[in-house]
């Protein structure tokens, strides 16, 4: 074959540089040479056994099979079909030399004989053709040999294989078939389809229409469901790679075969409080499969978040939501792995879902008298937790739950209500019917009894999604007020100035070593967060905020702090920008002049608009990997896990510390495109403050009172050439404001585009400002003749239209003015000839009547002529039939007896009658 022939060089350059024993590489060309040529069929099936265990058994016997072996027992599949025996050893050999033995570490130069010799048998389409039609033998072991020597091609060569067999007729139906046969076969076709299906997006349409989703479910019920083995995995991982990414396959599933078999498997059978490995991994694979369903399809897909709305409404109605919660909060002895993905289906249900939010909202979980609401249940796991994953997954719920639900916060937010100081360390968290809000409030005062801010946080994540977007919900827990811990520290305290305290009580921890700092990486970034959402958009939280000039000082401070992160400096940046943006107050102490001049003056405004820049270029901003990321569960991860659980925890855990997982959920991608929006409007609002100084009240110098003896004319002239020198001041004033802020932000923010357009001089930016009132000016007055314009042109189309008509008028009354002048002369002239002649002569009528009756005489003769002429031809015919008729003997006077009579007695009687 030609493309052995070209193989053989590869390969033989290979053994040269491998130095490779020439004793194996004859062994193997004998026994091809027996395969080949042998006479007796027992020998040749002992070479066939033979070269089987040395090339399973030999990396270089691997390599000489390649090269030479392929022609031999291709011809053998193709030749020998009716020696069972030798056809299996073929195929067993063939999977031998496609598998690869694993002797101790390799190098990474080393030569890979398995993956040479599948490129060099899958090269081929005839090869892949002459493989799928042994899937037709009866044999049950050449069908099984056949599936395994598909799966190490696959293996090691997928693309060669994919296209191979799309071009190969009825090639998947006979894969398809094979999942009809008997357990071990359907097995093997079952892994051999979910290597196939995995990014073949052409094999996937093909496998779908044969009937795969039908076969899928019924293998799974055959084998228990989630309480199946290794089986069902396999099961559930080709139905992900047929849903994964594609909303029509997804469509097929909710139209015909149903969400039911799928939500089946969720289902806790016998005792639920045995989680083996194979079953977790089961109940993943169902969970992904989930998740698929509700994000609907690729992101490119123009039917994605109609196909995801409506699998999720499908999946409510079909009580997915019941068993996602068993899962994740009423079965805690579930492994984490499993809890933390049922969390997170829960998140993805209800997100963007109005009718699944109110489900979520009005669930209860438990038996009665102990019922709880969901949610209260969701937040006492996530402030209780000791797992980093599970309280990022029970956050995903509420952040999905909040998301664009207005009334969901006010509903939530309503239940704030502040405990008295004596109940902070009563046991909330095992009173069933604490409110939802009273169990949020309770966890961020827990710092208070016990120094830890773990729960305190966790509580405030909780706390900045119910504020987020929602001015209502701002101003309502705005007038939340603490009670004081000891009555010497006086009155009530707002809950916004606590936020802060902890704030500066998590800095102060860290700097006295009380935690690790990866144990204080995130506390910062989420109260910071929360204090963000909070101000923004809400005047009333920023002056509350400023009204305690220690909280601006230690903003400051922490922006300085060299030994905070840089999401911690970042964020401070960005709060204080809000400050001055979100600031309507009058009260010159607190405005955002008087933010802006503390920047200046302790930070510096350069260093200041520096910390944007460096937060930016972050690992935590660049990173798109999101918070609970995970790869698909297949067989080869599954069988490589020891404990699920764990390798589920530290698959995100094994970080650097600016990378932790919690940090990864602080700065979401919607929370970074809002802080990059923020950072836009800080750098514009110091430019238009630093060009518009804040008024302030003008104190009249006492030289430009008028002097006593100074004439009117004289005084208001001085005054004139003070107010235009004052102009001159003030102009160039802000010509150097304007440039001074302009080169500051455009040295903090590094190139913004927003800024880099703007004008590069303050004297400029005046000439620009004098050239735009003139424009202004003049476009009025366009505005104004153009007013006029359209004005004219009404009335002399109104005067056009009235002349027409006039016109129209005119002709009507010329023409019957023209008639009526005709008629008169007619008249006028009848009028003159009876002037003329007296009287008119009469007709003779005598005469009139002597000229008809000559006329009617002269008729009447020319009729009377023709009358005479038709009797004369009558008659001529009448003599002709005499004469015929007599010559025939008859007699005519007989004949003619009796005609006219009639005529004559017609005739008397019209006369008689007259």
């Amino acid at each position: 074959m030609d493309f052995v022939s070209k193989y053989q060089d590869v390969v033989g350059r290979v053994f040269r540089s491998e130095n490779s024993s020439s004793g194996e590489d004859s062994y193997v060309e004998r026994l091809l040479d027996r395969i080949g040529n042998g006479v007796l069929a027992e020998d040749r099936r002992n070479a066939m056994a033979e070269l089987q265990a040395v090339v399973a058994e030999s990396h270089d016997a691997q390599l000489a099979f390649g090269a030479m072996g392929f022609p031999t027992l291709l011809n053998v599949l193709k030749e020998g079909r009716d020696d069972v025996e030798m056809v299996r050893g073929a195929l067993e050999t063939l999977v031998s030399a496609l598998s690869p033995i694993e002797f101790g570490k390799k190098s990474k130069n080393e030569v890979q004989p398995a993956l040479m010799n599948s490129d060099l048998l899958s090269r081929e389409v005839e090869n892949i053709s002459l493989l799928l039609s042994l899937l037709l033998e009866e044999d049950f072991y050449i069908r099984y040999y056949t599936l395994q020597l598909l799966t190490a091609l696959l293996t090691n060569s997928p693309n060669w294989l994919q296209e191979a067999i799309l071009t190969i007729p009825r090639g998947i139906t006979r894969l398809m078939d094979m999942l009809m046969d008997r357990e071990v076969i359907r097995n093997e076709a079952l892994l051999l389809l979910t290597y196939l299906t995995r990014e073949a997006e052409e094999i996937q349409k093909i496998v779908v229409f044969e009937g795969a989703l039908e076969k899928i479910f019924g293998i799974i019920k055959e084998e228990g469901g989630s309480e199946g083995g290794v089986v069902v995995q396999d099961c559930l991982e080709l139905l992900n790679n047929l849903l994964r990414f594609n909303s029509s396959n997804q469509v097929l599933l909710r139209e015909t075969v149903g969400f039911d078999p799928l939500i089946s498997i969720l289902k806790l059978r016998g005792s639920t409080y045995k989680f083996t490995q194979q079953k977790t991994i089961n109940l993943l694979s169902v969970l992904d499969t989930i998740k698929l369903l509700l994000h609907g399809g690729q992101r490119t897909d123009p039917g994605k978040d109609s196909n995801g709305l409506a699998n999720k409404t499908v999946l409510v109605q079909k009580k997915v939501l019941d068993h996602l919660l068993m899962l994740g909060v009423e079965s805690q002895w579930a492994p984490v792995a499993v809890r933390c993905m049922a969390l997170q289906c829960v998140g993805d249900l209800v997100v963007n879902h109005p009718q699944n939010r109110d489900t979520l909202a009005n669930k209860a979980l438990g038996d009665e008298p102990h019922v709880e609401p969901a949610l209260n249940s969701i937040l006492r796991i996530m402030l209780r937790t000791s797992s980093t994953q599970e309280f990022i997954a029970a956050d995903y719920v509420f952040k999905s739950f909040c998301e664009k639900n207005p009334d969901g916060q006010t509903m939530l937010a309503s239940t704030l209500i502040p405990q008295p100081h004596s109940m902070i360390n009563a046991p909330f968290e095992e009173d069933l019917n604490i409110s939802f809000g009273s169990m949020l409030l309770h966890g961020l005062i827990l710092s208070e009894s016990d120094g830890d801010l773990e729960t305190c946080c966790r509580a405030a994540g909780v706390l900045s999604h119910i504020l987020k977007d929602n001015i209502q919900c701002k101003e309502r827990v705005l007038k939340i007020e603490l009670e004081a811990p000891t009555p010497i520290l006086g009155g009530p305290e707002p809950l916004l100035h606590r936020m802060v305290k902890y704030l500066a009580l998590a800095s102060s921890m860290s700097k006295d070593g009380k935690a690790s700092l990866s144990d204080t990486t995130y506390l910062q970034p989420i109260i910071l967060k929360l204090l963000l959402l909070w101000l923004f958009d809400c005047p009333s939280a920023v002056q509350s905020f400023l009204g305690s000039r220690p909280h601006l000082t230690y903003l400051l401070e922490l922006i300085s702090n060299q030994t905070t992160t840089v999401c911690v400096r970042g964020l401070a940046a960005v709060l204080l920008g809000v400050c001055i943006i979100c600031n309507k107050t009058a009260d010159s102490g607190q405005d955002s002049f008087s933010v802006i001049d503390a920047i200046s003056q302790k930070v510096g405004l350069t260093s200041y608009l520096l910390k944007f820049d460096e937060m930016q270029k972050s690992s935590l901003f660049t990173s798109e990997k999101p918070a609970l990321s995970r790869k698909p569960l297949t067989r080869s991860i599954g069988a490589s896990m020891s404990d699920i659980e764990e390798v589920y925890d530290d698959e995100n855990t094994d970080q650097r510390n600016e990378d932790h997982p919690i940090l990864l959920m602080v700065l979401d991608p919607q929370f970074v495109i809002i802080l990059k929006g923020l950072e836009v409007k800080i750098r514009e609002q110091i430019v238009e403050i630093y060009s518009h100084p804040r008024s302030q009240v003008a104190v009249v110098p006492a030289y430009i009172e008028q002097q006593s003896g100074e004439m009117d004319k004289e005084y208001i002239k001085r005054l004139k050439n003070f107010v235009e020198k004052q102009c001159l001041e003030i102009q160039d004033l802000l010509s150097r404001n304007t440039t001074l802020a302009e080169d500051l932000a455009k040295t903090g923010e590094s190139g913004s585009s927003q800024l880099e357009h703007r004008v590069s001089s303050g004297s400029d930016r005046i000439q620009v400002e004098t050239l735009r009132r003139d424009l202004h000016e003049t476009s009025q007055r366009l505005d104004a003749l153009k007013g006029e314009k359209a004005r004219i042109e009404a009335e002399s189309s109104a005067h056009q239209n009235s002349a027409s008509k006039l016109e129209s008028d005119l002709k009507s009354l010329s023409d019957a003015y023209n008639s009526l002048e005709q008629a008169n002369f007619q008249l006028e002239r009848e009028i003159k000839a009876l002037k003329n002649g007296g009287a008119v002569a009469a007709p003779d009528i005598e005469e009139i009547k002597a000229e008809a009756r000559e006329l009617a005489q002269k008729e009447s003769e020319a009729e009377l002529n023709d009358l005479l002429v038709c009797l004369g031809q009558e008659q001529s015919k009448v003599e002709k039939l005499s004469a015929r008729l007599a010559e025939l003997g008859e007699d005519v006077d007989s004949l003619l007896d009796g005609i006219g009579d009639d005529i004559g007695l017609q005739e008397e009687d019209d006369d008689e009658q007259e």
